[in-house]
């Protein structure tokens, strides 16, 4: 079993070959500071928008390294947080027009990534939520009165028979069908929207941290980028720039992914629309069969650590493995004797400099893949030189 290394996603596809970073003083439109979704999404549009703006992305290690690239492949129309109380704030129109909007965009994404020639196996068979035990019951029904009060007027309650139809779990009580989610391979999807943004004419900078922004200046260990409009896109990393450590916190999540499941064990459990699965639990918890016939599954749950830390490599604890192989053989009995082949979860910050680092290939077979200490993987370019990675500060001895 693998544990980190960024993500099971990255380790099908090979860590991207990293563009050039940012070398001396620099003047631009819009500087986006942050390589993830957000990022490279907002560049894509203005872009889209003005072509003749110039553009620039900046991102301390690859763009998708974090949360875009190590996520559990939802593309999905949810609203975040609580609708009443964006309600209470806007109104009801307000909530139903986000919600559209929301949906909308899940068939725009499919639409870019059809347009940009981006394969990252996606299929639009919606997301099952289900109940397997008495206690969910009640909750699954409140979760679907409520999104069909916000908007969600095309879901469709499952009774137990007719879930089973599409997949058959163990002890499943009932469910619900959203039509509007799509798989997708997120870092097949990022690295894809990355390519899509550098071929318009924006400007990407890799392994170049941002240590402070201010209005018309972004600062970097490698020059200071002077731009009209700046685009904070730092998300879960916003508490590494300078002033910024409270401002945003970081979300803890966890993911696992079986080995390639028999095709027997396929037929039993049916799942042959590959929606997306969540369940009714109190600890949230998603799933999916993804293109290769595995089952990756992951939730959210994991205890906060002080000072808003995050993860070291993608790495997870035993106890949280340990936690969601239940939640799995909970869910799916058959999978009791399937192998784990990769654990992950966020990202971590370098030793040396708070940025965070990943190798760019694999670790020696003499390097264990979950010792991420500062001196055991990746090297240090030169003895006693920069990180090999964010190449701006001596790794601790």
């Amino acid at each position: 079993m693998l544990n980190g290394n960024v993500s099971f996603w990255y380790r099908q596809t090979g860590f991207p070959e990293r563009r050039p970073p940012l070398d001396g003083d620099l003047a631009t439109d819009v500087c986006v500071v942050g390589g993830g979704f957000t990022g490279l999404w907002t560049a894509y549009y203005l872009k889209q928008a003005d072509p003749e703006l110039d553009v620039t992305v900046v991102e301390r290690e690859f763009a998708g390294f974090g949360a875009s690239g190590r996520n559990a492949g939802w593309l999905s129309c949810k609203i975040a947080g609580s609708a009443g109380t964006y309600a209470r704030k806007r109104g009801r129109e307000a909530v139903l027009a986000l919600q559209r909007e929301m949906i909308h965009t899940v068939d725009e994404v499919i639409s870019v990534a059809r347009t940009e020639g981006i394969e990252a196996d996606i299929v639009k068979s919606g997301y099952l939520t289900v109940a397997h035990g008495a206690a969910q019951l009640p909750r699954l029904r409140t979760a679907y009165d409520q999104l069909r009060h916000w908007g969600g007027q095309d879901l469709e309650w499952l009774s137990a028979p007719r879930l089973a139809e599409r997949l058959r779990l163990d002890g499943a009580l009932a469910g619900y069908h959203n039509p509007h989610c799509a798989r997708v391979h997120p870092a097949k999807l990022v690295r894809g929207l990355a390519d899509a943004v550098e071929a318009r004419g924006v400007r990407i900078l890799e392994s170049t941290p941002v240590t402070a922004i201010a209005p018309g200046r972004v600062s970097t260990p490698f020059g200071t980028i002077r731009a009209d409009r700046i685009v904070r896109a730092t998300e879960g990393f916003t508490s590494g720039i300078e002033g910024e450590r409270r401002t945003w916190l970081p979300m803890n999540s966890s993911m696992i992914v079986t080995e390639p499941l028999p095709d027997e064990l396929w037929k039993r459990l049916g799942w042959e629309g590959q929606e997306l699965l969540s369940d009714a639990t109190h600890a949230y918890t998603y799933g999916q069969r993804t293109a290769d016939g595995r089952i990756a599954i992951g939730g959210r749950g994991v205890p906060y650590k002080f000072g808003s830390r995050t993860d070291r490599a993608g790495q997870t604890s035993a106890d949280t493995v340990r936690a969601l192989r239940r939640i799995l053989t909970g869910l799916f009995p058959d999978t009791a004797e399937a192998t784990i082949d990769h654990t992950w979860s966020g990202c971590w910050p370098c030793p040396a400099t708070g940025a965070p680092r990943s190798a760019t290939t694999p670790p020696p077979a003499s390097v264990s893949p979950v010792d991420t200490s500062a001196t055991a993987w990746p090297p240090p370019t030169s003895p006693g030189g920069p990180c090999a990675i964010c190449c701006s500060a001596t790794p601790p001895s």
